[in-house]
């Protein structure tokens, strides 16, 4: 099995000797960020539960993946994330008003902020993997210094764009990064039921492409690990593979019921209480002297306020109509099409329900 690289130990403990590649104000700016998704993540449940947002994919647990592989990017990169990777895309420059509409079903939650390269949540599994390694083939036609990142479960591993992605990015050394967050179980299965390998990080071997199995709650770890597919992409080596090794706390979605397909208690708090992503940073960033309660306090509560203002800016937006996800698909619309517009507006009509 591959060895698991590890930088902070859950006791929040260095086990890897990084000076001179991690900065202190690098480090505090990793816990902020990791503290304000969290909060995001938990507001947006309680959202869900209130009826003023659709159906939501939380991702506590994960803050440290998402966070320090997205921190390790430039405002030029691509990120294709799934429909889980909200945190990266908040941390690499999408606001938090447009993920809100994006759960509460408007268009403008999908769209990317100018000058930034965030493509829509990829809701259909795997399918986003191609399209970062296209992505980066162009990128490397033009000479362009830029990455692609396409984020993917263990689930996604089972299918067939996982095999074309990798084998298409290791024959033509497009400068994409491949980032696993194998949390265990796609829904309801575990991956010891999805394949014989052992690991994720070895299938690059297939494809002869680096494969790096990282401690996905260790934040440090995981952009180190970042950084150096980063570099290697650009210096024109080729694709990575990294698989993150980490938990999801809570259920798939806020449609799903974990409890029915594994002991939901006991990890979550095994994990939680363990190896929680966040804590571990708090405890080294403590005994370095570059955190403390009072500055806790004060951070939750300015960030707080951001995300009320971010949720005050989503529901100012009109409701959004059923009749909108016909929007955007045909250049001209088909016949089936409009005929399937026009029996969802016409019942409508006929009750009185504004169009």
């Amino acid at each position: 099995m591959s060895p698991l690289y590890q930088v902070l130990t859950p006791e929040g403990e260095l086990v890897q000797d990084i000076k001179g590649q991690l900065d202190q104000e690098t480090m505090i700016k990793m816990y902020e960020n990791m503290a304000l998704v969290r909060l995001f993540d938990r507001k947006s449940i309680n959202l869900q539960r209130q009826g003023r947002m659709g159906t939501y994919a939380p991702f506590e647990g994960q803050e440290a993946s998402q966070v320090g592989s997205a921190m390790a990017l430039t405002p030029g990169d691509w990120l294709f994330p799934t429909y889980r990777d909200h945190a990266a895309a908040i941390v690499h420059g999408q606001s938090m008003a447009r993920v809100f509409l994006y759960w509460m079903g408007h268009m403008e939650g999908s769209i990317s902020p100018k000058n930034l390269n965030i493509m829509p949540p990829c809701v259909p599994i795997a399918t986003q993997m191609v399209h970062a390694v296209g992505t980066a083939w162009a990128s490397k036609l033009q000479n362009e210094k830029h990455v692609s990142l396409a984020y993917f479960g263990d689930g996604a591993t089972s299918e067939g764009d996982f095999h074309e992605a990798l084998n298409f990015a290791g024959v033509f050394k497009t400068p994409t990064v491949f980032f696993c967050q194998n949390n265990g179980f796609a829904i309801s299965v575990p991956f010891s039921q999805q394949s014989a390998s052992k690991t994720i990080a070895q299938r690059a071997a297939a494809y002869d492409i680096p494969g790096v199995r990282v401690d996905g709650n260790d934040i440090f770890a995981v952009w180190l690990t970042m950084k150096k597919a980063v570099e290697r992409a650009l210096a024109g080596e080729g694709p990575t593979l990294i698989e993150a090794i980490t938990f999801r706390y809570g259920a798939h979605t806020t449609a799903d019921d974990p409890k029915k397909y594994r002991d939901q208690e006991t990890l979550s708090e095994e994990w939680r209480q363990e190896r929680d992503p966040l804590q571990r940073l708090r405890m080294y960033l403590e005994k370095q002297g570059l955190w403390d309660e009072t500055k806790e306090s004060e951070f939750i509560a300015t960030a707080g306020a951001k995300i009320d203002a971010a949720l005050a800016e989503a529901e100012s937006y009109p409701k959004s109509r059923p009749e909108d996800m016909f929007k955007h698909v045909y250049a001209e619309p088909t016949w089936m099409a409009t005929e399937q517009e026009s029996e969802l507006v016409k019942p409508a009509k006929q009750e009185g329900i504004p169009a």
